[in-house]
């Protein structure tokens, strides 16, 4: 891949300022152009492409290194651009939409032909949705387009809550930034197919079961949701995700922290913990606390990029209850652990 000048816009979300809407306009334009811009959104930064054009969405996979069968979400401003993008918007999604959008919900629908076939990655489906961050939303609204838009990080890789941690992994491998500060809520949207009779919880998110349930009744969620043998039909579902560098253990138990930091700072090797809310002397390197899931998932990305940065050898983490946020936390840990829990 050739060297790129990647451009940053620093923008502020709070501000509507003439020259901040000239650097969102500037962004938008690039992408009209099919080039490569990443912005943040209220769940993590996405590296967006002109999802109608099939050499711009390339360039993401290129970029990223990400496998060509696992699909896109495409991002929209306006529910006007829903007719260029699905055949048929059913009463659950509607019910969602009003609900959840402008949010951290994506909805998988059946597609229509005018989406370039790797963002779908063949399949017959596409996910959507409209983010709420307002940086987001003008740039949306200012492109005209959909864009498709994973997490603008290397694939596998924790990532990106901060433009930083963009820059970090995609400095020189795409075109621009827009940078607007800290995401919000820090994990990935929820992702939700209503393509079925029964809505299917392709991958838990920003949107909890428990709110979901309470607009549209009782969902199912897919078995193959923590498993890596199937082929995807959602972001996150098959390759080993979020990962650091160092190796990562979920705990169950303060008991068995200790012990495994005991073992393994014996061995010489540099030990971090990320737990929940306590008091509990681990005796590591590096402690890391959550105060409540909402903090944990704020800020589980940036700790565990924080921890490769410090040079931990080995990462243990205090599981959480699958409640509410609880569920998407625990699916990113079970990916960046690649299962492995005692």
């Amino acid at each position: 891949m050739n060297y790129k000048q990647t451009k940053r816009w620093i923008v502020d979300k709070g501000h509507d300022s003439g020259e901040q809407t000239e650097m969102i306009q500037e962004a938008a334009m690039w992408i009209k152009q099919n080039k490569l811009i990443a912005f943040p959104t209220e769940t993590v930064y996405g590296l967006g492409a002109n999802a109608l054009s099939y050499e711009a969405v390339a360039q993401i996979f290129a970029a990223k290194g990400r496998p060509s069968d696992n699909p896109l979400i495409v991002h929209i401003g306006d529910n006007s651009q829903l007719d260029k993008l699905v055949k048929s918007i059913p009463a659950n999604a509607s019910k969602l939409m009003a609900a959840f959008w402008p949010g951290a919900l994506t909805l998988i629908l059946e597609a229509k032909e005018a989406i370039a076939e790797n963002v779908t990655a063949g399949l017959s489906t596409v996910g959507v949705r409209m983010p709420s961050h307002p940086v987001a939303l003008k740039l949306l609204q200012e492109c005209g387009l959909p864009v498709a838009a994973p997490s603008a990080n290397v694939s596998g890789r924790p990532s990106p809550t901060t433009a930083a941690h963009v820059i970090a992994d995609l400095d020189g491998k795409i075109d621009g930034i827009v940078d607007g500060g800290a995401t919000g809520i820090g994990l990935e949207s929820t992702v939700l197919d209503v393509s079925k009779p029964t809505p299917m919880l392709y991958r838990p998110g920003g949107v909890s079961v428990e709110e979901i349930e309470a607009v549209i009744g009782k969902i199912d969620i897919d078995p193959a949701l923590g498993t890596t043998h199937s082929a995807p039909k959602s972001p996150g579902m098959k390759y080993t995700h979020y990962a650091p560098n160092a190796e990562v253990t979920l705990v169950d138990s303060d008991d068995t922290i200790h012990h495994l930091v005991a073992e393994a700072r014996k061995e010489g090797r540099k030990v971090a913990v990320f737990a929940t809310t306590g008091t509990a002397d681990y005796k590591a390197d590096i402690v890391r606390r959550g105060e409540s899931l909402e903090h944990i998932a704020h800020i589980l990305y940036g700790v565990l990029r924080e921890f490769d940065e410090q040079g931990a050898d080995v990462i243990y983490v205090k599981t959480v209850p699958t409640e509410g946020v609880g569920r998407a936390i625990m699916n990113r840990l079970e990916k960046a652990a690649g299962g492995k829990r005692v």
